[in-house]
């Protein structure tokens, strides 16, 4: 197809993929998770930061010789990781390319780097592979936050270390999170991208029966406005649905009434419906709650055991 599609068009190929990494074995997973997708003509990037001595060592009094040795080891753990990601693209039959990019001569955080990385380079999607506290996530502590998330050129996919199934296929079990935004919209058509014929879909709505600040509106009337904009999302994700041939299915997910969420609800949909995949948008808020702070995407990044992709929400969503 074109490489003139548009955003979100749920036809259109993911021609560039950059993967970040080092040499954990989150990040082998997450290597491990695109290496199985179905992603026909793209071409994949591995990119590896070495991380700038003056910022994660304390240094002291630390001679300039010493200096160079740090960023030289550094260097080298950047390279290993980056080797190692590439080999497990052998035989693959995949167009891999890399680079290792050392932030002690560039300048910046390590973040802003692979955010810049992903830019310069048009990638589709930025693949991390995360941990808590660790790994990659000490790369992507940004990344998973609404303020960073905006400003990633692209869709980020998180593969969490305690996603524990086994990686040997294209994900089977695509849970689509909507709520009536255009983003989430948005998020449905790119994560369709992502899926075989063989793969199940199923696309929720939830309704948030755990609201706050229950003093703007009473409890009935914004449950009621959430039921109706869930069977606008739904019906919507169910023409798109019956166009494919994959087996498909749409539901509402309700919270409990206290010390719930959305994002709790979602990841316990996720795992008892055994997802594979977690779509959701990157917009910030939603629906018809739009006074509440955080965003959705973002705590639920933070909660999923399931590989999460954060859509980029396309213009003017």
């Amino acid at each position: 197809m074109s490489s003139a599609c548009a955003y979100g068009e749920a036809g259109c190929p993911i021609k560039r993929v950059i993967i970040a990494v080092d040499t954990s074995p989150e990040s082998a997973r997450a290597t491990a998770y695109v290496r199985h997708m179905m992603l026909p003509g793209a071409r994949i990037r591995i990119v590896s930061v070495a991380e700038n001595p003056r910022v994660i060592l304390p240094l002291g009094s630390m001679t300039d010789a010493e200096l160079q040795l740090a960023r030289n080891e550094l260097a080298r753990d950047a390279a290993e990781g980056v080797a190692r990601a590439k080999n497990i693209f052998t035989n693959a039959g995949v167009d891999v390319e890399s680079d290792v990019i050392e932030i002690s001569r560039q300048g910046g955080y390590t973040a802003n780097a692979l955010i810049d990385a992903a830019a310069e380079w048009k990638a589709d999607l930025l693949v991390v592979g995360a941990r808590q506290h660790h790994g990659m996530l000490r790369w992507v502590e940004g990344t998973v936050s609404e303020s960073v998330t905006t400003q990633a050129p692209c869709t980020i996919l998180i593969v969490p270390a305690s996603y524990e199934a086994p990686i040997e296929t294209s994900p089977q079990r695509i849970l689509f999170a909507l709520d009536g935004s255009a983003a989430s919209q948005d998020a449905l058509n790119f994560g369709l991208r992502l899926a075989t014929p063989e793969s199940r879909l199923r696309a929720i709505y939830v309704i948030d029966r755990a609201v706050r600040l229950t003093d703007l509106a009473p409890m009935r009337v914004l449950e009621e406005a959430f039921v109706q904009e869930g069977k606008v999302a739904l019906a919507a994700a169910a023409r798109v649905f019956a166009e494919l041939p994959n087996q498909a299915e749409t539901a509402f997910v309700k919270t409990a009434q206290i010390h719930d969420d959305v994002p709790h609800a979602i990841v316990r949909d996720a795992e008892e419906w055994h997802a594979e995949l977690i779509v959701v948008g990157t917009h910030g808020r939603r629906g018809v709650a739009r006074w509440f702070l955080g965003s959705v995407a973002a705590r639920t990044a933070r909660l999923a055991h399931t590989p999460l992709l954060l859509a980029r929400p396309g213009p003017g969503a």
